[in-house]
């Protein structure tokens, strides 16, 4: 992903896609994620990591509900990252992140993640960009010890919205009452850093892929759910994973 410019990335379908059709797919995918949940919870070999990042207003929070709505809550846990606490900025940045980390036969969400800490602190000048290699190599390593020490499977996804579509939703912040809750006059003030957002994000792709990244369109709902559920049912599958049998 080195040669990546999320500037020249498509944040909208691909043509072929049809919304009605793609819509009327989406339910028998979520049936299958039901199943595929139930599994692994049984089996308890595997470990599944969703890191979700993105812009503000690029639909994390619908995302995780509609895509996740049809499977067991027993077996799902979503963690959402915001500003560091005074006892988790005593620690070093990955402690508050590797207490959440899953266990095996669960599904762990982050919605945000341990990516803010070369995100959001390159952009706001934070850290210094050697201190972000470190870090940068510190999150590769950190990664590499839960798929081989936890058998845990890892999709990161960055939900890549418009800046035209990023402006409508804050907007709607505002008008909307069942979405005024969510406002942050903050939001605005991070959207016009767009550029920088935008370039730290690609540097992050490029050195933070050993687990790769998927560049997920999310300007229309209904593509980001069924890309984002479509990959998650291909590679769990993938796993060949089987109920285990009487216990002895």
């Amino acid at each position: 992903m080195a040669d990546l410019k999320l500037n020249k990335a498509s944040t909208r379908a691909p043509e072929k896609f049809d919304e009605e059709e793609t819509k009327a797919a989406l339910p028998a995918i979520y049936e299958e994620l039901d199943e595929l949940q139930n599994v692994l919870y049984a089996q308890g070999k595997y470990a599944v990591l969703i890191v979700l990042q993105g812009m503000d207003a690029s639909g994390k929070d619908g995302l995780i509900k509609n895509v996740f709505s049809s499977v067991n809550p027993q077996g799902i846990i979503v963690q959402s990252y915001k500003v560091p606490t005074a006892e988790e900025l005593s620690h070093d940045f990955l402690w508050r992140i590797h207490k959440h980390a899953p266990a095996k036969g669960m599904i762990q969400v982050f919605n945000r993640s341990h990516y803010e800490d070369i995100i959001v602190t390159r952009v706001h000048n934070m850290i210094d960009d050697n201190t972000a290699s470190k870090r940068m190599k510190a999150i590769n390593d950190f990664e590499e010890l839960l798929v081989h020490h936890n058998n845990t499977v890892i999709f990161k996804f960055y939900l890549h919205v418009s800046q035209e579509e990023q402006h409508k939703r804050l907007d709607e912040r505002i008008q909307d009452k069942t979405k005024q809750w969510k406002y942050n006059e903050n939001d605005f003030i991070e959207a016009a850093l767009r550029k920088e957002y935008l370039k730290a994000y690609e540097d992050c792709f490029k050195h933070c892929n050993k687990v790769k990244w998927t560049i997920v369109p999310s300007d229309q709902n209904w593509y980001k759910e069924y890309l984002v559920a479509t990959t998650l049912r291909d590679a769990l599958k993938e796993l060949n994973m089987q109920y285990p049998g009487i216990k002895k």
